[in-house]
């Protein structure tokens, strides 16, 4: 039977102090919470109106007025409220704190007798309350307000906002489950905001709920086509398909390739990996590991951008990667750093932790304008002035990332990941504190009695980082295990400043450290078992080098093309620096690529790559039996997560080679 091994940190013990997620962190808190307030608040002209909080005002009768926005507009609000509820958490802040009460007051102010929490329903429709599960995102709504309501819960010890949603949660459950209602979710959400309320409650009907409409989702007769059969009404949808779209085309345990919406598939599979650990369920293991097989290793962007087509915002067919049409949804890459987390509870290994780095450096980064007021909906491998945001087939590939958006569910998802950024850091075993992550700061664990380990960190400029261990008596025994990338080929691992284990075999010096500390690695993780000391250290030094990175030969688009990275980030090239019409770019194969570390006013500090390469110009004929001539061309790169931050133009992560 599948055991949960480990599981995530408490946000209370982490202090994050890094060189590199700090900037991030108080980013967050000191410029986008304030900023999205404001959207929310409309307060803000000249952008995407939100209406999200007047919704709310409207609702609990504290103002006149129509409902505006998209269906789901109460999960923006939702969203910021889980970011604000952590940044909280890591840095008190009196006056948002007040602000936030405020918000919680209009969401109980709205809240109807029955427990209902939901604007649009409530203001606009409400005979149409639970008829439309395919398209109108109730239970969505639901799942994101709980997990606010979680977040501020432990965050502030307060729990008003918690009983309000909890209120919520019971009404949902009168309604849905066996010998009730049938129902599941267009959207998934409320499964896994379910088990963080019934972690946060004990309630055991909120777990119960959750594993039906994991249970239901894909039964037949299929819930959808019945739905649609019997109401009315319709928003949205005309007709409810196959299935493949929501995930509801079999059932999950026997599913085995991701399909359809990616973000609502990783929400799904999140709650899916959560419940197995939960509930030692090993069909919903092997289904969940199926699934995040295939996601990664058959349809996931060296970024770790996910749901490669516009159209649906969806998966397509696997290795099917295009860099020019991509869509690779922000929240799709945070959906699988979700995903990726629950997995390494299951399992710590260097595979998850792998994707999860991949993922965090590049794909939701990118997401974020470094000054944190403009937003990437979707995060593109190549960007080509005059189609890109021009032509139809490319309207969605935007070259500058817009204030706000109509449909704004990625800018506060992405303020909840980043300041939340040490759940996924660290974990906890029964006798076993794993780094995930490197992440400069300290973590407190009440393993060994109580221990507290500091971080320092220049990771992922440079490969050096060291753990310091306070114990809260010496000679407490327990192990820590420091995952080792999966992209790092060369490393040392010093104790106490003695060489206990290298990626190129150990001394005879280091093979009595080792054993003396009994260290090991094991599945992409470098175990550290040992009484422990106060002050004791452990340092890990990663040779860092630029590097070249080739796409399977099944992906078309990439043939003949390298990529560029170092460390965890994949880099690109812009206009900015290397001219337009970067596709006439070549790395030549023996070419030297160098690092340079940079401070720009726009880009902040990041290692830059240099390569002598070459452009290839043809004649002036359109076709012609002369081969282009190259010539040669300083090439620069610069860390995808940073582009377009500067001037508008061309962009690409893959270059031709040769």
């Amino acid at each position: 039977m599948v055991k949960r091994q480990e599981t995530e940190a408490r946000l209370k013990d982490c202090c994050v102090k890094d060189g590199f997620w700090s900037y991030f962190q108080e980013l967050v808190s000191d410029v986008v919470i304030p900023y999205q307030e404001k959207i929310l608040r409309d307060e803000i002209p000249g952008i995407e109106k939100s209406h999200a909080i007047e919704n709310f005002r409207i609702a609990a009768g504290k103002a006149e007025g129509e409902f505006y926005g998209a269906v789901f507009q109460d999960s923006d609000l939702a969203k910021w409220l889980e970011a604000a509820a952590y940044s909280l958490q890591n840095k008190r802040d009196e006056e948002l704190e007040r602000r936030v009460d405020d918000v919680i007051d209009l969401i109980g102010g709205a809240q109807q007798e029955d427990g209902y929490v939901n604007t649009y329903f409530t203001i606009k429709e409400p005979e149409h309350r639970w008829q439309n599960l395919l398209d109108c995102h109730e239970l969505y709504c639901a799942g994101h307000m709980i997990e606010a309501a979680v977040a501020y819960y432990e965050s502030t010890g307060k729990d008003k906002f918690l009983n309000i949603m909890r209120r919520m949660a019971d009404h949902i459950d009168r309604r849905f489950g066996p010998d009730k209602t049938r129902g599941i979710p267009g959207h998934e959400e409320i499964e896994l905001a379910l088990l963080r309320l019934y972690r946060a409650t004990g309630e055991q009907r909120y777990l119960e709920l959750s594993r039906y409409f994991i249970d239901e989702r894909g039964t037949q007769p299929n819930y959808f086509q019945v739905e649609m059969k019997e109401r009315s009404w319709t928003f949205w949808s005309t007709e409810a398909g196959d299935g493949t779209y929501n995930q509801s085309h079999v059932p999950v345990r026997e599913q085995d390739k991701a399909v359809g919406h990616s973000v609502r598939a990783m929400y799904l599979y999140t709650a899916m990996a959560d419940m197995a650990g939960e509930t030692g369920d090993e069909s919903l293991y092997r289904a969940c590991l199926r699934l995040w097989e295939n996601v990664t290793g058959r349809q996931m962007y060296v970024t770790g951008g996910i749901g490669s087509t516009v159209h649906g915002e969806a998966f397509t067919k696997d290795y099917d990667l295009p860099n020019d049409t991509v869509y690779a949804e922000t929240c799709a890459s945070i959906g699988l750093v979700f995903f990726t987390r629950k997995m390494l509870e299951l399992k710590p290994s260097g595979k998850f932790a792998d994707v999860m780095e991949r993922c965090l450096f590049n794909g939701v980064l990118s997401g974020m304008q470094h000054d944190g007021k403009r937003f990437f909906y979707v995060n593109p491998l190549e960007v080509i002035p005059g189609l890109s945001g021009e032509q139809k087939e490319y309207k969605h590939v935007i070259p500058k990332r817009p204030q706000w958006y109509a449909c704004a569910c990625c800018p506060p998802n992405e303020a909840r990941l980043l300041e939340s950024i040490g759940k996924y850091a660290w974990g906890e075993g029964s006798d076993t504190i794993y780094s995930h992550m490197f992440l400069g700061g300290s973590y407190r664990s009440e393993m060994c009695g109580g221990m507290l380990i500091e971080t320092e960190s220049g990771y992922p400029w440079n490969g050096s980082v060291k753990y310091t261990v306070h114990p809260q008596e010496n000679g407490a025994s327990c192990t820590l295990a420091v995952h080792i990338p999966g992209w790092c080929e060369k490393y040392r691992l010093l104790v106490n400043g003695t060489e206990a284990l290298s990626a190129e075999g150990t001394t005879a010096e280091a093979e009595t450290a080792a054993k003396a500390a009994d260290v090991f690695r094991e599945d992409g993780y470098c175990y550290i078992r040992r009484e422990w000391k106060d002050g004791d250290t452990v340092q890990v030094d990663l040779q860092m080098e630029a590097r070249r990175v080739y796409a399977d030969s099944a992906v078309r688009e990439n043939q003949g093309r390298v990529c560029l990275m170092r460390g965890p980030v994949v880099y690109c090239l812009e206009q900015e620096d290397n001219g337009g019409q970067l596709w006439q770019l070549r790395i030549p194969e023996n070419a030297q690529i160098s690092a340079a570390e940079e401070q720009d006013p726009v880009l902040g500090r990041y290692v830059s790559l240099n390569i002598e390469g070459a452009r290839c110009l043809s004649g002036g004929s359109l076709y012609t039996g002369e081969r282009p001539v190259p010539s040669a061309w300083k090439i620069k790169a610069v860390p995808y997560y940073l582009w377009g931050n500067r001037s508008e133009g061309g962009m690409q992560v893959w270059t031709l080679e040769g």
